[in-house]
């Protein structure tokens, strides 16, 4: 596999105040990565820095050979970038099928394509192709988090980031959203991941790396993770 992007000493800053120090990682084609950790680790705003949301103060990021470190998110999103970040914000006025269609804006003047991606996102999510006209607002938790997924994998991304997908989701729901991320990666998308939920987190990805208090503590396989007493006291519990 080759590598898709690469964060090189990546140092991140609010302000004066650096919230992520020495950040490195990297995603391969067609893989799935997740950045664990607690709560103010630093995994939401190393993902905002990849997706263009905010520029690191130090560090390179790399995608498919570019340097995109200071590039706007929107060109970001035409290379193949594509954000899903916390909280399910779909525009709740506009209908599913009108939320669809702001995802593939970039298919505006092809209409055919834009009905074939939005036939793709609703047999993906049967239940989206049942409230396909009805207002985004009146969704339930789980199936606003489909729509957003959805809305951008419209854009036919190379690499979809997630942050926290299953935030607030009953525990069936998460299982669905997580068996959902494996099968978009089995079409040929790569995945970053940000997850607090540690175990479907890593029954997912195949490598993951582990943040605490703004750098990486460790990284490895999945599997490594999973079995490494430190990772699975802190964050696995008895699982």
């Amino acid at each position: 596999m080759s590598t898709l992007i690469e964060a090189i000493d990546l140092e991140i800053a609010y302000g004066d105040v650096a919230a992520c120090q020495d950040i490195s990682f990297k995603v391969e084609e067609n893989e799935i990565v997740t950045l664990i950790g607690s709560n103010g680790a630093g995994k939401s705003t190393t993902m905002r820095a990849v997706a263009g949301a905010m520029y690191p103060r130090k560090g390179k990021i790399i995608f498919d050979g570019i340097d995109i470190t200071k590039m706007p998110s929107f060109e970001r999103n035409q290379l193949g970038i594509a954000l899903v970040p916390e909280g399910r914000h779909v525009f709740p006025f506009l209908t599913v099928i009108e939320n669809l269609e702001m995802g593939g804006y970039c298919h505006r003047n092809n209409r055919p394509k834009m009905n074939s991606l939005i036939e793709k996102m609703v047999t993906m999510f049967p239940k989206l192709k049942m409230r396909a006209k009805q207002p985004a607002g009146t969704l339930s938790g789980g199936e606003q988090q489909m729509l957003v997924i959805c809305r951008a994998l419209m854009s036919e991304p190379r690499l979809l980031c997630l942050d926290e997908p299953s935030l607030g989701l009953a525990p069936i729901i998460v299982q669905d959203i997580f068996k959902t991320i494996r099968e978009i990666n089995a079409n040929n998308t790569s995945v970053l991941l940000v997850e607090q939920n540690a175990h479907y987190a890593l029954s997912t990805a195949s490598r993951g790396y582990v943040l605490q208090t703004g750098r990486i503590l460790t990284s490895g396989s999945s599997k490594d993770l999973v079995n490494d007493p430190q990772i699975k006291e802190a964050y696995l519990g008895s699982v």
